[in-house]
């Protein structure tokens, strides 16, 4: 607990720049405009990377839960800039929605690169407030990095089986907390308030295979991973889909 909030003090001192920014309210929307989706591109290519063959994987079987007309209709949810969209199958239909809307570069550009998929429309929504789509329309739901920093999973959650049609598949990919003897649940600890203020509202110890598990799937598949990520405590990994 001491060795914790010392650690932490010190991070604190090391990024009081982003604290002092934080503090006169200018730092939330430089960092939502500029340096988040900036931030996220790096990151992103190092982390499709290493988590492609998972992703292939994961998807594989989306085809599966085509809807009774033979199409498959897939929402996104915090579509960042399209990373998943290489690994969704020819004549998808996909709706894209994300809490930040500067992501438009990146996203306009994997669009292009995908034109195998139709893109129906970009909602601007929370995870937890999905409004904007009709209950039971949708037969695919994918989530991928995202579950970490929306405000309330357990509401994204009640949203993603809402719009789902029944039988339809909720796809998620997330960082999860460290076993907690671990050194490495140790420093995602240390990092937390800083990394959750620079990140954009990322948690880094939520152990997310509990509110799946909470949730009402009739059926939920989930895999412990590990994707190595160079000197950044998001290593262990949730991988999997449930149905509704």
């Amino acid at each position: 607990g001491a060795n914790v909030l010392l650690l932490r003090a010190c991070l604190v001192l090391l990024a009081s720049p982003i604290y002092l920014l934080s503090f006169l309210g200018i730092w939330e929307p430089f960092c939502r405009k500029i340096f988040f989706p900036f931030i996220l591109d790096k990151i992103c290519v190092i982390h499709d990377k290493k988590s492609k063959k998972h992703k292939q994987e994961l998807f594989r079987n989306l085809p599966d839960f085509k809807g009774p007309s033979g199409e498959l209709r897939l929402l996104e949810i915090g579509t960042g800039s399209g990373s998943n969209f290489q690994f969704y199958p020819p004549g998808c239909k996909v709706i894209c929605t994300d809490i930040n809307p500067n992501f438009q570069d990146g996203l306009s550009k994997n669009m292009k690169k995908n034109q195998h998929l139709h893109f129906e429309r970009f909602l601007v929504a929370a995870g937890e407030d999905l409004g904007q789509v009709p209950s039971g329309s949708v037969d695919a739901v994918v989530c991928t990095l995202v579950l970490c920093s929306v405000h309330s999973v357990g509401s994204t959650l009640r949203e993603v089986l809402r719009v789902l049609r029944p039988g339809g598949a909720f796809y998620f990919l997330e960082h999860v907390a460290a076993e907690h003897s671990s050194w490495r649940y140790f420093w995602q600890q240390v990092c937390y308030p800083t990394w959750k203020l620079v990140f954009a509202g990322c948690c880094l110890t939520r152990e997310l295979w509990k509110d799946l598990e909470e949730a009402k799937f009739s059926e939920l598949k989930i895999q412990h991973i590990s994707v190595a990520m160079p000197c950044m405590p998001i290593e262990p990994h949730i991988v999997g889909y449930g149905v509704k």
